[in-house]
Formats: C-alpha cells, structure tokens, sequence
C-alpha cells in the first residue's frame, strides 16, 4: 500500500529556494514534478494581484530510507544523500559554491571524512541553516569482485545515428527518444550525426561505412520491421540483427540495437513511446555506456 517517503523541508523565502534548487540540481540529483499554486486567502500584500504564490521543488533518488536509529547515532546534517564517487560530488559542491558567489565558501563545506560507520562523508551548507550531508560506504561492494560498468554520461563523445525512413511514424519517435537522451546526458549537438537510409535493409551497410570512416564513438542504429507488411520479415531481420552485429565486431565501435520487430503498428507505437518506453533513448543510453565501458577497459589495459 506504501508508495512513496516524502520530506518537506521550507527555504525561508524565494532567494533560498532558487538557491537550493540550483545546488541540488548541480548534484546530479533528478528533478521530480514540483508544483505551484495561488493563494488568495493567505496574501501577503505584496502581490499586485492580491494573492501568494506557493512553490515546491521536488527532486528524485533511485532509493528512498526512512531510518530509525537504537544506540550510538549523531546525524551530521537532517538530509543524508547516498553517493556512488563522493570526491567527484565534493568537487561539485565546492565548484558551486564558488560560482555562486558565497564569501564564506570554504566555511560552508567541510572536508571529507571517515565516519564510524565504515562510510566516508562531507556536509555542506549551500543556504544559511540548510544542511546536506553526502556519504559514499568505504567498501561499497561488501568485499565482492568489483565491476567494471559505463557511466551514462555522454560529455566529451561523438555518435552517429543510423535511422530508416520506413515507417517513418515509428523511426521518427525512436529518433527523438535518442536524441533526447544524449543531449540529457551531455553530448554536444553538434557531436550527434543523423544518417537517413531508406529502410532496414540499408541500415548495416551506413553503419560500417561510418564506422569504417572511424569518425565517431559509437552507432545508434533506428528502425522497424512489421511482421503484417513483409513477407519476409524474418530473412530481413536475420540479415539486419547479423550486419549490425559483424560491424561492432570488426571495427570495435559500439553499436548499440534500435531496430524494432514487432507484430504490429500498435505495438510498435507501443515501443516508441506511447507505452513500454522508447526504445530509440534506451539504445542511445546502451550506446553512451558502452564507450565508457570500452574507455575505462582499455584505461586499465594501460595501467598493466
């Protein structure tokens, strides 16, 4: 029945809150709904049109604690935010303090520490009496074998996107999907080149020419194949699925798959956006992440 934990907690005025919005934003923290409403019955007289203007900034975390401590426990700060590079999240912090114009920068961020707890930790202060605390546990993974895993970020990387005019309905929504999650993760736009080939078929022989060209980082490749309209859907299929693997593989380019196979145009629009998610941002994003993966083992290759 429990669906979610919520904790409100008020800015003291309009400066406070764009201040805390912004830092918390800066964290890499994920924006949630928010909200805003007029009260008329509450104004402070200062609106021309007799009312007040409530606002709430909401942001989102993959998981959520309500925790109740028995025994030895000094909260460092009432909003605790579990971190995965907490020294990257530090530089973060301090950078924003900086840009943010605060005398007292050095004063309102303390210096990471070891907590009792086997965790590391700062506390920063980026509104007068508006204390965070980020902490990263020293062993993350309990003693386990340590993965090696992308980042979804896409600062700093070029891709191509490969995407047939078949079916342009569905090709043009995985296409947007895909454009909308590089940029989200901060790929340049100007980074981001959109090949049009007329169908499926064509669809493995401009992704090797690109990756042969060796001018990008990773292919995104967008299409969509119809059991109902083709005859020989899956002779199609098996041919596309092969060529777009055989690239990858030979010319060690990421290509990620956003080729749909679907039984028909509802489900296809399903796919693209209208109900299971799009698939053109979930390839965008294996993409992002696979050159970082790729990036972070030949780092360590090099370290050997």
């Amino acid at each position: 029945m429990i669906k979610g934990i919520s904790f409100l907690r008020p800015s003291g005025n309009s400066a406070s809150y764009d201040s805390l919005v912004a830092f918390f934003s800066a964290m890499g923290l994920e924006p949630g709904k928010g909200w805003q409403e007029e009260d008329s019955q509450h104004s402070n007289g200062n609106s021309p049109s007799g009312t007040t203007v409530s606002r709430g900034a909401s942001f989102l975390a993959p998981l959520g604690n309500l925790e109740i401590v028995d025994g030895r426990f000094s909260a460092p700060a009432d909003i605790l935010i579990e971190v995965t590079a907490l020294d990257a999240v530090h530089q973060a912090a301090e950078n924003w303090l900086r840009s943010s114009g605060g005398k007292d920068a050095a004063a309102r961020l303390s210096a990471i520490s070891e907590t009792h707890w086997k965790s590391r930790l700062f506390t920063v202060e980026p509104e007068q009496g508006f204390s965070v605390a980020f902490w990263a546990w020293t062993d993350p993974v309990k003693g386990k074998p340590i993965a090696v895993e992308g980042d979804l970020s896409a600062a700093g990387m070029k891709f191509a996107i490969v995407v047939s005019r078949w079916n342009a309905v569905i090709t043009e929504r995985l296409l947007q999907g895909a454009l909308d999650a590089l940029l989200r993760s901060g790929a340049n736009r100007a980074d981001i080149e959109v090949v049009r080939v007329p169908g499926a078929w064509e669809i493995p022989a401009a992704a090797r020419a690109i990756a042969n060209a060796g001018r990008v980082d990773a292919i995104v490749t967008l299409g969509v194949l119809l059991r109902g309209e083709t005859a020989h859907y899956e002779a199609i299929y098996n041919e596309v699925a092969r060529g777009i693997g055989q690239s990858q593989q030979e010319t060690s380019i990421p290509h990620s798959f956003g080729v749909l196979t679907c039984e028909t145009l509802e489900q296809a629009l399903d796919r693209a956006g209208v109900k299971a998610g799009n698939k053109g941002f979930e390839a965008a994003a294996a993409a992002m992440e696979m050159v970082s993966l790729h990036r972070k083992l030949a780092a360590a290759g090099d370290q050997r």
